[in-house]
């Protein structure tokens, strides 16, 4: 008896368009969100492998200064007229790649 006396609530139309309306701009919004996040984590890792070769460039270039100073003063001498005055050994032929790479 008691089912029987209680009213059955029933929300009006406008409620029921509103919160129709409020659900389906949440998942919009979340939407939205997710694909930017998407965007950036993309270009954070573009970012890191640009990063980890040139640490990689970076170790290359250090094991080779340490070589060259581990040598003898000739050594160290030779490596600094080379690469800093573009100095060449006598009867030495130097090649310049002039393509731009």
């Amino acid at each position: 008896m008691a089912n029987t006396t209680r009213k059955k609530r029933r929300r009006s139309p406008f409620v029921r368009t509103i919160l129709r309306l409020f659900f389906i701009l949440l998942l919009l919004s979340m939407l939205v969100a997710y694909i930017s996040n998407q965007v950036s984590i993309s270009s954070r890792r573009a970012e890191l492998q640009t990063l980890s070769e040139q640490i990689e460039q970076q170790k290359t270039q250090n094991e080779e200064m340490k070589r060259i100073l581990s040598g003898d003063a000739d050594d160290v001498t030779e490596w600094v007229a080379r690469d800093s005055y573009n100095y060449a050994a006598p009867n030495e032929r130097i090649f310049v790649d002039v393509t731009g790479n």
